[in-house]
Formats: structure tokens, C-alpha cells, sequence
């Protein structure tokens, strides 16, 4: 199963867009999303607060790849599944 962790927060409509277009994906049923909350975390919320939403795709080996932000990017999630 491939992993993604969305940086998100909440009442953020291009958060639950890009939740939503990942989901769409045909790929969709072999994917665990983790959204992860960026304004609980003061790291999380330097790191990515005017970025948001960020998504990230953890690779086999558990290295992390940032894929996109503000907008699903189709084709970089699939370059990312097609290994």
C-alpha cells in the first residue's frame, strides 16, 4: 500500500479539495492518506503554513517526497506510484 501524509488544517477548502482529488484517483484504492493538522504542531506550522495543503508520498524505502502543493498534482502522484 502506498502512504501519503497531507499537511492540512482545518477550515481550508483547498485542504479538502486535495483530499478529495486524491481520492478520485484510480489509484485511489491502493493509497493510505494520513492528514495531519499543521496548526498542532509549531514545527509542522513553520514549515508549511502558507503552503498548505502540502502532499507528501512516503516511497517503500520510507523516504518522503513533497508532491504538491496548493493543488493535486495527478501527474506527479502518478510518476510517484509508477515507482
Amino acid at each position: 500500500m502506498t502512504h501519503f501524509i497531507l499537511y492540512s488544517r482545518s477550515y481550508c477548502h483547498l485542504c479538502d479539495d486535495m483530499l478529495h482529488a486524491l481520492q478520485a484517483m484510480p489509484q485511489a484504492s491502493g493509497m493510505a492518506v494520513q492528514v495531519i493538522d499543521v496548526d498542532a504542531d509549531d514545527v509542522l506550522l513553520r514549515t508549511y503554513d502558507e503552503r498548505v495543503p502540502v502532499l507528501v508520498g512516503i516511497g517503500p524505502d520510507g523516504a518522503s517526497r513533497e508532491l504538491c502543493h496548493y493543488f493535486l498534482d495527478s501527474h506527479a502522484v502518478a510518476d510517484f506510484l509508477a515507482g
